[in-house]
């Protein structure tokens, strides 16, 4: 399917995108863009390893003749290679190790000298370039918040814009920003602008961002395209993107084969406007939206080794609250997991609060200027924390039992929780072992749990009133020692 701005269509539940029809595709929308002199990918990092984001980065490497391809260079027609560099969306997460790149998006790509990888820093390399109004942010965050949105990328994107490109040095630059469409837990479906305005946003925009989805609840964004804070970034896409830049999205859905439990594509879209990202979330719900029958009142999360954090780690929980029980219990099995966050500043804010429940985290930001000056400290401590509605034993291989009881969670050893929840011996979902149900999930990156009446509950947030009207679990206290079970209202010392 083709028009103006939607290039590529496919995916259902039952697809299943090889390797060659998504080599056939890539070449196929490269070659409708004609020869490029320059071209900007903007992937995600490790922590979507299986988005197939990599393969698609290699696919367009040696399209360019810039890698060495497995086909005829003649194939796609190209005689000379274009500039090409690679920006990995990371956010606020680590730079990837050259053992990520290089399982990642091939040897090619990481051996190349020099190479194309750039390392973004959310702190110093990007440039505002617009703001969304003062009165989207207030709708979004039930007036808590009534300023601005800044609209922030990095520099070298900004560098690509059609306006400054000389046409006598040739096509403008082609912007081409990959990723993976899937329930995420501050945006409500992950990928598309996030790309930007997160991946390779700033500081100020992706602090106000993630603070703005937990006023605004992360019940109530998970699982849906359309919302508020999404429509400030979309806002600002329309705005200051679409119409400055040659630029195209590139999104999968992944899921896996029901008979094998593999990982395999379901669906690719390539667009440059919201189309081709609605069509990616309405899949999206389909393939990644697990809808439960009744509320497990024990899961058991795996860690592989995308996961070295609390900070990433952490998804084990946004992705399962919605379908625990009250007074259940998270088991979470991290072998990686070595520190609370990958920057040393915002791991040294974590630790100093803990997830610890929302009106002990929000009292901490009302006194603390360090708090207010890193607000996505505040809504990624929100995100992590039970609320008192369930009980978090985590189980990391590089955390001391103190580190994690300071931070609000129970500890477990993680050899004898392996050895109680073999993961090699445990079937996707429900699985009874000595008597006890549980409900196991080998990587929560691939989707969203939920029961339909806390997926559908629409009583968590009064939209007319303020943040105070969060729904919180009576339950919610200060405790010694509590693992997360209401919280603490300062660390113990």
């Amino acid at each position: 399917m083709r028009d103006g701005n939607l290039f590529y269509s496919l995916g259902s539940p039952s697809t299943s995108i090889t390797d060659e029809e998504l080599r056939s595709a890539i070449f196929g929308f490269l070659d409708s863009r004609g020869d490029r002199n320059d071209v900007l990918i903007l992937p995600p990092d490790f922590t979507r390893f299986h988005s197939r984001s990599g393969v698609i980065v290699q696919h367009i490497s040696e399209y360019y003749n810039f890698t060495p391809s497995s086909s005829s260079p003649s194939e796609s027609g190209i005689v000379s290679s274009p500039s090409i560099e690679i920006i990995p969306a990371l956010g606020t997460h680590a730079p990837m190790s050259h053992d990520q790149i290089e399982k990642m998006f091939g040897r090619s790509l990481a051996t190349a000298d020099p190479s194309p990888f750039v390392v973004h820093n959310w702190r110093e390399d990007v440039v505002t370039i617009g703001h969304a109004p003062a009165e989207m942010v207030s709708k979004a965050t039930h007036g808590m918040v009534c300023e601005p949105w800044p609209a922030q990328i990095n520099k070298k994107v900004w560098e690509r814009r059609l306006d400054i490109h000389d046409e006598k040095k040739g096509p403008p630059p082609l912007v081409i920003s990959v990723g993976q469409v899937v329930p995420h837990e501050v945006l409500g479906m992950a990928n598309f602008n996030k790309n930007l305005f997160v991946g390779v946003g700033g500081v100020e925009a992706i602090n106000l961002s993630h603070f703005i989805g937990a006023v605004h609840g992360m019940e109530k964004l998970m699982g849906r395209g359309q919302n508020p804070l999404r429509d400030i970034l979309s806002y600002c896409s329309e705005s200051y993107l679409q119409s400055q830049y040659d630029l195209w999205y590139i999104l999968t859905v992944m899921g896996t084969d029901d008979k094998t439990g593999e990982i395999e594509m379901k669906g690719l879209y390539i667009g440059r406007d919201q189309q081709c990202y609605d069509l990616a979330c309405d899949l999206s719900l389909k393939v990644n939206f697990n809808l439960l029958d009744r509320e497990p009142k024990k899961m058991v999360v795996y860690l592989n080794e995308e996961y070295k954090s609390t900070w990433l780690g952490n998804k084990s929980i946004y992705r399962t609250r919605m379908a625990l029980a009250d007074g259940g219990e998270l088991i979470v099995l991290a072998p990686w997991v070595e520190t609370c966050a990958e920057e040393e500043t915002l791991d040294r804010l974590v630790r100093s609060i803990g997830y610890v429940g929302t009106p002990a985290i929000m009292d901490a930001m009302e006194k603390r200027e360090d708090l207010k000056r890193n607000l996505s400290v505040v809504a990624h401590l929100i995100h992590g924390s039970s609320e008192g509605r369930f009980d978090i034993v985590y189980c990391p291989g590089k955390l001391t039992k103190e580190e994690t009881e300071r931070v609000g969670f129970r500890y477990a050893p993680l050899e004898a929780m392996l050895s109680k929840y073999d993961i090699d011996n445990l079937e996707e979902g429900w699985n009874t072992r000595s008597g006890e149900e549980f409900y196991y999930i080998s990587n929560p990156a691939l989707g969203l749990w939920a029961v339909e009446s806390r997926f559908r509950d629409d009583k968590q947030i009064n939209y007319e009133g303020s943040f105070e009207t969060t729904t919180i679990s009576p339950n919610q206290k200060a405790g010694i020692q509590s693992g997360g079970v209401g919280g603490w209202k300062l660390p113990p010392e």
